[in-house]
C-alpha cells in the first residue's frame, strides 16, 4: 500500500510516498481504507520534534524515538470506510463509512490503518464528505472538550485567543451553540473567516493586546503557547474560567493556585477522545449547528506542501491530505 512516511526527523522535506506493506487485522481490529486526513499541527512537530510546548519534548523523544521515529507513518484523525474486521468484532461491517481518530497507533497518513475496534471510531457524518469529516474529530473533540469544562450559560461572554487554527473555529461554533456571545483573537486574515462561522468581535493580535482592550470576559479559552498568564486571569469577569490549550508547566501551576485561592477557575486537562463526546459532534453537525472550516486539500504527493501550509500559520481553517477513493 502507499502512505506517507518520514525516516528522519527534519523539514517537511522528509515526508515521501513510499510502498510499505499492507497491515492485517487482529481479532479484535478493524482494517480501515482511509479516504483522507487532517494534516495538524502535531504532526509537524512530531515530524521536525519542534513542540511549541516545549516540557512535550524529553518524554516524546524517549517515547516516540531518540534518534529516529519508531512510528514511521504519521496522521491521527481520519475519515474513511470499513475494509474487514476481526473475527471478535461485531460493532463494524465491510463498508461502514467511519471517522475518528487512531490516538499514539497514527498511521493515517496511509491508505489503510489497523485499529482496535474499541478506539474512537463512529459513523461518518452523512451530510459530509470524507475531507470534511477528516477535518473533524482533533479540532471538535478538544474544543467540546474545554467548552463542556466551561461550563457555558447563554449570554455569556467567551473569548477564544488563536481561534483560526483547528480547534479554536471549532470552538468559535460551539460556544455560539451554547448561546454565548464570542470574541476571537487572531491575524486579520482570518477575520472575515472567523466571524462568517459566528464570532461576533474580533481582535487583530499584530495591531492590538485585548488584555489592555478594558473588556472583560466569562471564558478565555487560550490556544496561544506563551501568553501571559497574568493577563488573561486578569482579564476574566468575577467567577470567570480561564481554558489553557498549551500550557507551560509554570501554568499548570498556577492554574491550581487560581483555582484554590480565587474565585476563578483554570483548566488545562486536555481531551480524552471519547466515543461519546465524538457521536456528541456528529449529532451536531447533521443538525446542522457546526461544521469544518478547510483550508485546502492535498493529495498524498502533496504532503510536503501540506506541512508547510499547517506551519505557515496563514491558513484559513483546516488542512486535510485526501488519500483517495
Amino acid at each position: 500500500m502507499k502512505a506517507i512516511v518520514y525516516v528522519k526527523y527534519g523539514e517537511p522535506e522528509v515526508l515521501q510516498l513510499s510502498e510499505i506493506e499492507k497491515p492485517e487485522p487482529a481479532d479484535d481490529e478493524v482494517l480501515i481504507r482511509i479516504r483522507a486526513a487532517e494534516a495538524t499541527k502535531a504532526d509537524c512537530e512530531m515530524r521536525s520534534f519542534n513542540f511549541a510546548v516545549k516540557w512535550f519534548w524529553l518524554p516524546l523523544r524517549i517515547a516516540m524515538g531518540v534518534t529516529k521515529p519508531k512510528k514511521q507513518v504519521l496522521g491521527g484523525y481520519f475519515a474513511g470506510e470499513v475494509e474487514t474486521v476481526g473475527k471478535d468484532v461485531l460493532k463494524f461491517k465491510k463498508g461502514d463509512q467511519v471517522f475518528g481518530t487512531t490516538r499514539l497507533l497514527f498511521g493515517a497518513y496511509g491508505e489503510y490503518v489497523c485499529l482496535p475496534a474499541n478506539y474512537t471510531i463512529v459513523p461518518k457524518p452523512h451530510n459530509m464528505s470524507f475531507e470534511e469529516a477528516a477535518a473533524v474529530p482533533l479540532g471538535g473533540l478538544n474544543a467540546l472538550h474545554f467548552m463542556k469544562k466551561a461550563n457555558i450559560r447563554n449570554g455569556e461572554k467567551v473569548l477564544i485567543n488563536g481561534a483560526g487554527g483547528s480547534i479554536g473555529t471549532f470552538a468559535v461554533q460551539i460556544a455560539k451553540a451554547m448561546g454565548a456571545e464570542v470574541t476571537v483573537v487572531d491575524s486579520t486574515i482570518k477575520e472575515e473567516m472567523l466571524l462568517r462561522i459566528g464570532a461576533d468581535h474580533f481582535f487583530d493580535y499584530t495591531k492590538e493586546d485585548f488584555t489592555k482592550s478594558g473588556q472583560t470576559y466569562d471564558v478565555i479559552f487560550n490556544m496561544v503557547a506563551g501568553s501571559s498568564y497574568s493577563k488573561c486571569v486578569n482579564s476574566l469577569n468575577p467567577k470567570g474560567r480561564y481554558l489553557l490549550g498549551n500550557p507551560r508547566i509554570s501554568d499548570m501551576l498556577r492554574s491550581f493556585l487560581t483555582s484554590k485561592f480565587t474565585d476563578k477557575t483554570a483548566v488545562f486537562a486536555f481531551a480524552g477522545e471519547k466515543e461519546e463526546e465524538l457521536i456528541a459532534i456528529k449529532d451536531m453537525i447533521e443538525a446542522g449547528k457546526i461544521k469544518s472550516i478547510i483550508d485546502k486539500i492535498y493529495s498524498p504527493e502533496q504532503a510536503t506542501e501540506a506541512h508547510r501550509r499547517v506551519e505557515t500559520e496563514q491558513r484559513l481553517g483546516i488542512v486535510v491530505i485526501s488519500m483517495g477513493r
